[in-house]
């Protein structure tokens, strides 16, 4: 059983030993430094919240808006919603700050508390540590009974959230609903059944849900990885439908299933949107230092310029707001389109895919086909306690001082299309090995030599 406080959030597995998991007594101590945090940088008492379908998400969520109520808070209570409307709704009530109660694609005994600021995007690292350093010190105060705060329940946000992603220019409805796509949804037992499905409805597809009822109970393990299709794989064949989607518990990462039942590539997900954005709308694009190489090529195709940012979502809307970026995210599936805001967005991906789609007029699979083909292998190395990464990295940079590198996160070898990302883990003693060749075997080869290296390095 695991608890987790970090300067985005807190995390843990439900039930157990305050302190050492998800807890009433961790849950509340929290929400009520965040509440604390949030009124004294902003002066304002609007918080807004909204949960996925876990089954411990009403729980948890009624737990925080008592304890914001007891604060003196005025909350805004989506209900079920997803990640990316509740980032939405924050500007929108002109809020202070928003919680939204997700563990993301973690497993179903997991829930966790993931905090925005006024804009609606996650609190920064500062941030996070004032919110931690409250909790350390203690220093919360609550209302007295006549200033007690008040909790408003609005569930009318995902159709907003819907509709604006409808308006947008980039949106094109007549050529989606003119193909009549048949879609394959796997909601997960989640909000995608609330969101997705509305979505393409409203797109003019036909949409075919499993795992639809949102009551938390996942029907299979929730992170959107092949291993995890199979059924949506044999549904798409069955009926033969144009295409499936999958989205994870809280709505901002999604991937799709070809045709024939093979799969898209989630890494491949920002890789077509950006294609379509910047056909449309020139700008440069940012993924993290971890996803493939495929949205460089892309960019640079359209003349445009692609930087990479650190591994985490705060890090990629940092880098697209410096460069200015018209498209980003991460190669998970996560979309960032600023456009509409900055922040992972499943439902906008979907809409942006569906345009890119009828407008290329051809199968998902032969549009997989025409971007350039790259293959992640993701592995991790163990090491012994004592050893300093921090210096290791160093000596695997010196070591490769003849390539290109980026240390913004880890060390990142370049090796003209193959790339090899190392970074440190900070919860355990191992070093993450990401590396991305032309073919499976030579991503691993890749990885190996590094292994070696490390290996001659440590002696």
């Amino acid at each position: 059983m695991t608890l987790i406080k970090s300067i985005s959030g807190i995390r843990g597995t439900i039930g157990g030993h305050p302190g050492e998991n998800l807890t009433p007594v961790d849950i509340v101590e929290c929400v009520a430094a965040f509440g604390t945090w949030s009124f004294k940088k902003t002066g304002n008492k609007k918080i807004v919240v909204g949960r996925d379908a876990r089954i411990s998400g009403n729980m948890v969520s009624e737990l925080a808006m008592q304890t914001l109520v007891s604060l003196g808070m005025e909350v805004v209570d989506l209900g079920l919603s997803t990640t990316p409307t509740v980032e939405i709704a924050v500007p929108a009530e002109a809020a202070g700050a928003g919680i939204i109660f997700t563990a993301s694609h973690n497993p179903k005994q997991w829930n966790a508390l993931k905090f925005l600021n006024e804009k609606g995007e996650f609190i920064s690292g500062q941030d996070g540590k004032e919110v931690l350093e409250l909790i350390e010190k203690g220093e919360l105060f609550f209302a007295d009974v006549d200033s007690l705060g008040s909790i408003r329940r609005e569930e009318s946000y995902i159709q907003n959230h819907i509709e604006l992603i409808l308006n947008d220019p980039l949106v094109k409805l007549d050529l989606v609903r003119a193909q009549k796509y048949k879609v394959v949804v796997d909601a997960i037992n989640s909000t995608g059944s609330l969101s997705v499905v509305p979505l393409l409805e409203q797109m003019g597809c036909e949409a075919i849900v499993i795992n639809g009822e949102p009551n938390g109970q996942f029907a299979h393990n929730p992170e959107p990885l092949p291993a995890h299709l199979e059924e949506l794989s044999k549904t798409v064949k069955v009926n033969r439908a144009h295409l499936g989607i999958v989205v994870d518990p809280d709505v901002d990462r999604l991937a799709f299933v070809c045709e024939d039942g093979t799969m898209f590539g989630e890494e491949y997900t920002l890789v077509a949107v950006a294609d379509y954005v910047l056909k449309n709308r020139p700008g440069n694009t940012v993924s993290n230092l971890s996803s493939t190489r495929a949205l460089r090529d892309v960019t640079e195709k359209h003349g445009q310029q692609y930087s990479a940012a650190a591994v985490g979502e705060v890090n990629v809307v940092n880098q697209m707001k410096a460069t200015n970026a018209v498209i980003g995210g991460e190669g998970n599936g996560g979309i960032i389109y600023p456009a509409l805001h900055y922040g992972r967005d499943a439902l906008v991906g979907i809409a942006l895919f569906l345009s890119h789609l009828a407008s290329e007029q051809v199968s998902i699979s032969n549009l997989k086909n025409k971007y350039p083909q790259y293959v992640i292998s993701k592995n991790k190395m163990e090491l012994t306690p004592e050893i300093d990464v921090d210096n290791l990295l160093l000596n695997i940079k010196n070591h490769y001082s003849d390539f290109p590198i980026n240390t913004v996160d880890g060390v990142k070898i370049e090796m003209d299309k193959n790339w090899v990302h190392l970074r440190k883990s900070n919860t355990e003693p191992i070093i993450r090995i990401y590396s991305e060749s032309e073919s499976l075997e030579a991503a691993n080869e890749l990885a190996e030599n590094i292994k070696g290296v490390i290996r001659e390095i440590l002696g």
